[in-house]
Order: C-alpha cells, then sequence, then structure tokens
C-alpha cells in the first residue's frame, strides 16, 4: 500500500470489504487497515457518514473472526466518536451479543440496544426487528420476541422462524404449531424449528411423526425442500432418546436416506449416527461409522468414546481417549463426562481423580456440576464414602440433588446409616417436592429395620401429596 492510499478512508473501506470476506486469511492484513485507520484519524471523520461506515466495515470483520467482544468494543468507540449507527450496525452487534457467554447480562444488553434503536428510528427496518427477534428467541425472552414480532408490518420467513425457535425454547409448543400451520410459506428451518422444539421439551414421539410429517410433505416429495443438517441431527437425537424397536429402525431408514442424498456424511450427520447407534447398542455400526468418516472433530470422538462407555466397553473408552489425545486433539468437557463416566464404571479411582484433576491442570477447562457429581459418583461406587462426601463439601458451588442423589445412593449400597440420614437430611431441603428421595431413603431405613424412620418418611410424602412415580412391566 502506498502512503497515499493509507491516507484515503474510501480505499481502507474496500480494504476491510475484501479482507472480511476471508477474515481468518487476512488477519494480519485487517489489524495493520485497523491501525492505520486510528493512527491517519479517519475515524474521527464526521461528515458523509465515512465514519459509520468504516465502524460498521470493522464490527462485521472482528465478529465474522469470532471476536464478538471486540465488535461490542468499537460499537462503544463509535457511540463515544459520534459516528451514528445505522441500520447496518445493530444486526451485527446483535450478532455479536448472541456470541456472548453466559456471564454476561444478554438480556440486560439487549434491551439497552432496543432502547437505542427506538431513538434512533431504526426499528422501522425489517431486518433490525428480525436481528432483534433472532436474539430474543435465543436468550429465551418470549415476551420480548412475541411483542418484536408484532411489530413487524410484513414479516418474512425468518421471523417466522425465529418465533418458532422461541416457542420451541420456551416449551410452548402450542403455540408454535398453529403459527407454523398459517406461515405463508415455509422452508427447511420452519420444520426444523418445530422438530428441534418438540426434541428440546422431551417429545420424541412427536418429533419423530412431525420429521415423518415433513418427509411427505409436498415440497420434500417435489424435491423443492430437503432436510438439512440440523433436521437430521435434531430426528437422530430424538430416535436415540427412545429405547424400542421402532426407534432403531426408524433411525436407519433415516441413515439409508442420508446416504442417498449426500455423498458423503458431514462431519455433524456422522456424529448424529454414531451416538445414536451407540445409544441403542449397536456398537458395530457405531465404530463401521467412526472409521468411515475421513475427518472426526472432537465431538465425533465423544460420540464414540461415550457409546464405548455406555455399552460395557469402559477400557476401550479410556483407550479412545488416549488415542484422541495422540492427535493433538484438545479434550472437551463432554469428553471428560465420558470418560469419568468409564472410570466409574469400572471403580478406577485413581485414574479417575487423575483426569478430573488434569481438567484444569492441563487443559484449562473448569469442571462443572456434572464432573463432580460423576467423582463423587466415582468414589461413592468404591465404597469411599467418607471421601465422597469430603469432596462434596469443598466443591466451589453448592452441590445440586443430582450429585447428593449419587451420594445417597452410594449409602445405600454400602449401608452407611449416618452419612445416609445428613445426606438425606440435605436432599430433602433442597428438593422436598421430589419423591425419589423419600423412597430411597424410607429403603434405607427398612433395610436396616429402622421401621418408624420408614414409616414417618412415608407419611411425609403422604402429607405433602407427594406420589410415587409407578413402575411398569413389560410381562404379559
Amino acid at each position: 500500500m502506498s502512503k497515499a492510499q493509507l491516507r484515503s478512508p474510501d480505499f481502507l473501506l474496500h480494504l476491510l470489504q475484501h479482507f472480511s470476506k476471508c477474515s481468518s486469511k487476512y488477519l494480519k492484513q485487517i489489524k495493520q487497515v485497523h491501525c492505520s485507520l486510528v493512527i491517519h484519524g479517519h475515524l474521527l471523520i464526521r461528515d458523509l457518514w465515512i465514519n459509520t461506515l468504516l465502524y460498521n466495515a470493522l464490527i462485521r470483520t472482528y465478529l465474522s473472526l469470532s471476536r464478538p467482544c471486540t465488535s461490542l468494543l468499537l460499537f462503544s468507540h463509535m457511540l463515544h466518536h459520534q459516528a451514528p449507527p445505522n441500520s447496518y450496525t445493530f444486526p451485527s452487534i446483535l450478532k455479536a451479543t448472541s456470541s456472548l457467554s453466559k456471564s454476561h447480562n444478554i438480556s440486560h444488553i439487549s434491551h439497552s440496544f432496543h432502547a437505542q434503536c427506538v431513538g434512533r428510528g431504526l426499528l422501522n427496518d425489517p431486518f433490525v426487528c428480525t436481528s432483534f427477534l433472532s436474539l430474543y428467541s435465543q436468550i429465551g425472552d418470549i415476551c420480548s420476541a412475541r411483542k418484536m414480532f408484532d411489530e413487524i408490518s410484513q414479516p418474512c420467513i425468518v421471523s417466522y422462524n425465529a418465533l418458532l425457535d422461541a416457542f420451541g425454547k420456551s416449551g410452548n409448543m402450542g403455540l408454535a404449531i398453529p403459527m407454523f400451520l398459517n406461515m405463508p410459506k415455509r422452508d427447511v428451518y420452519s420444520w426444523t424449528s418445530i422438530i428441534n422444539g418438540y426434541l428440546q421439551n422431551g417429545c420424541f414421539r412427536e418429533a419423530i411423526s412431525f420429521f415423518r410429517e415433513m418427509m411427505a410433505d409436498e415440497d420434500v416429495a417435489c424435491d423443492f425442500l430437503r432436510p438439512n443438517e440440523a433436521t437430521f441431527v435434531s430426528v437422530l437425537s430424538a430416535c436415540a432418546n427412545l429405547d424400542d424397536g421402532i426407534a432403531l429402525s426408524q433411525g436407519k431408514q433415516i441413515h439409508g436416506y442420508m446416504v442417498r442424498i449426500e455423498k458423503e456424511l458431514s462431519v455433524y450427520n456422522g456424529t448424529a449416527l454414531i451416538s445414536f447407534y451407540g445409544k441403542m447398542g449397536c456398537l458395530s455400526y457405531a465404530f463401521k461409522l467412526f472409521n468411515a468418516m475421513a475427518v472426526k472433530k472432537v465431538c465425533t470422538w465423544n460420540a464414540m468414546i461415550c457409546s464405548l462407555a455406555s455399552n460395557g466397553r469402559e477400557s476401550q473408552a479410556l483407550d479412545m481417549f488416549e488415542t484422541m489425545k495422540s492427535l493433538a486433539l484438545c479434550p472437551n468437557e463432554v469428553t471428560f463426562v465420558c470418560v469419568l463416566t468409564a472410570c466409574t464404571r469400572t471403580k478406577l479411582v485413581s485414574l479417575g481423580m487423575e483426569l478430573f484433576r488434569s481438567m484444569s491442570c492441563d487443559f484449562s477447562i473448569t469442571p462443572k456440576m456434572e464432573h463432580y457429581g460423576c467423582v463423587v459418583d466415582l468414589l461413592g461406587r468404591a465404597g469411599l464414602l467418607k471421601e465422597a462426601y469430603e469432596f462434596v463439601k469443598n466443591m466451589p458451588f453448592e452441590a445440586d440433588g443430582t450429585v447428593l442423589g449419587a451420594l445417597l445412593g452410594a449409602c445405600r449400597v454400602h449401608g452407611d446409616l449416618e452419612l445416609a440420614n445428613e445426606v438425606g437430611r440435605q436432599l430433602l431441603k433442597k428438593r422436598p417436592d421430589h419423591c425419589g428421595q423419600y423412597v430411597l431413603l424410607s429403603s434405607i431405613y427398612a433395610g436396616a429395620e429402622i421401621w418408624d424412620h420408614a414409616a414417618a418418611l412415608r407419611k411425609a410424602m403422604a402429607h405433602a401429596g407427594i406420589q410415587k412415580i409407578p413402575a411398569f412391566s413389560m410381562a404379559g
């Protein structure tokens, strides 16, 4: 670049727009252009909207580099330098906001931007409104999403899909289905939003049934519309959560359809199939898919490791974990749930504790409640109840009902009545309306022939109106 060009904001804007098309490839050049804009004061120009255009380009470019915080920081500089944001600014800013971690108050930030758009008269732009609708949908603010949709005079299919997604995430399929049926036009995202909504709300049979309706739809029959990657992942997850022969048959049919329409399975479709076959206990199918995949991401390895760990192949699961690391693949939170589960089932206490410590020490992963639950289960199954209780007391956050429930279950298996009393007391305080801990603690007392305590717990259940979930038998 010549010195004259570096002094031209129009030329630098053109460069930014060019580099943003493949931002990761031109990271060094993008930083050079950004530096030049700052050094020569181009971002301070207050006429002809050039500073707004430059800021918009920078915000979009850093967003494409997966740096949402940098994009939001640039927006604050934009306001400070009195560069007026326009209808092209906020869609990128809202997308950056949706990429923030849960530690940020996304709801507060969203409503702050909403107020700015109202003040600047930008809500007449349907693209801005749809961006807000998508953000509210993502954070589960169904009230704001519905209100925003109602303010759009002629909602497009993207707006409809965003609201469908919001209804699904909030569990309100009773509103999602009528909206879907009344949509002037539907695309693959519309169908997938409903399938995923059912999946997220545990309505697995309904998700599979809706997928069948999609496949019978005229648009699919005429090849105007096809299920996409997200559709297949959702419906296979639904199949995997049903443990009957129909689910296995349906999943195999879906697999066959995927093979017919795709030359090669994508990483995520292949991973979904591995997970499905693993949960169905069909390890040979899972292995065949895994070995045939040319590209395997961490999620693919996780699916195979979890499949092995949940089907009595714990040693193979741990071996595969070592192979994964040897290929310079970095395990994530899900990986450690899988390998800790494998250690739990084989009572490999030392290895399990070593893996738990390695999460933060070697991989900078902060253990979550699920990981602590795995360790408590590991120690409890091995009969190390005092160690398990000390571990619970030293957790950096308060143990939830799942962790305490695992410890109480271990107390029952190993007959530790004293610890069962203490853990049971904490559990009843934390989840007073859940029948499971009443039944388990009552069984512990009955097993120790402390009949008055067992009877008292049963009476407490009856007094609170808590009913035991009835069991059922498949036998005739």
